[in-house]
């Protein structure tokens, strides 16, 4: 194979094509089956998985904001869905609300369906935090509650969302699977070598799986496309914020010289906004 110029050793599972080569493949859903009974404590086993089809939840290659990257079910029926949320989104509670109702309506199958349902597991790998009061509250479980006796109402339906960006613990500091694989999605893209706290086998799987150096041409050339949107996707964001943040910065300077009755020409000259903006402020 031809020599290639790695900057980094392993693949970054924030990426589309990461996170479908770690999670989304026949060969190594071990990976995701460890990773998922990691999430729920041993409340809930999962021995087995089929992989399903995700057409039909309308995701597309050019939705970069938030894919369901997996959709799969155990062997007990109940439906398991999987996403890598690398930007957050105005409505995201919303929207994966919206996709529960797929499982849920494909599960009337028969003529005389009796309305018993499996259930369904939403997991959201978050790149981005939501709960802005709780710093160390990054792994969210939601069920429906009843508001009076604040017991579960419906365990058939389960949100488990992880902000990823609040986790920040070091090897040293791991504490059972769960957060050994928090560990590994945190930084795995940053690792030059396997860390000593993650010596159960199924992160040999993974370690060996993610290696850069082991894709073939064709993989690596698809990565490459797929870090690339990452980082350009990313790119953008970062941009759209300083964007704001220097606009809500010369709003703010706009309002204080208003006040002072400095004249709108000056106004305009300090702050580069234009008279209907400061008019409208």
């Amino acid at each position: 194979m031809e020599s290639r110029d790695l900057k980094d050793r392993y693949v970054n599972p924030y990426t589309d094509f990461g996170f479908k080569k770690l999670f989304g493949t026949e060969i190594n859903k071990d990976l995701l089956i460890s990773f998922i009974n990691s999430l729920l404590h041993g409340r809930e086993v999962v021995k087995d998985l089929t992989y399903l089809n995700t057409e039909h939840l309308g995701t597309s290659e050019a939705d970069r904001r938030a894919v369901f990257d997996v959709y799969c079910e155990n062997e007990k029926g109940e439906k398991i869905l999987v996403e890598m949320q690398r930007g957050e989104q105005q409505f995201f509670k919303d929207r994966t609300l919206f996709y529960t109702t797929f499982p849920i309506r494909e599960q009337q199958v028969i003529k005389d369906w009796d309305y018993q349902l499996k259930s369904i597991y939403i997991i959201g790998i978050l790149n981005f935090t939501f709960d802005k009061d709780n710093d160390d509250y990054y792994h969210h479980e939601v069920q429906l509650l009843d508001n009076q006796t604040k017991e579960v109402f419906y365990d058939k339906l389960t949100f488990i969302y992880l902000e990823m960006p609040k986790f920040n613990k070091t090897e040293d500091e791991l504490n059972g699977m769960f957060e050994k694989w928090l560990f590994v999605l945190r930084n795995l893209s940053r690792l030059m070598e396997r860390p000593k706290a993650l010596q159960e086998r199924v992160f040999t799987k993974l370690f060996e799986a993610a290696e850069i150096a082991k894709f073939t041409k064709t993989k690596y050339d698809n990565y490459e496309e797929s870090l690339k949107v990452y980082r350009d996707w990313k790119n953008t964001i970062v941009t759209a914020k300083k964007m704001a943040y220097e606009r809500g910065f010369k709003e703010g300077m706009a309002e204080k010289l208003k006040e002072r009755n400095v004249p709108i020409e000056e106004i305009i000259e300090r702050t580069g906004l234009t008279e209907q903006e400061i008019a409208a402020l």
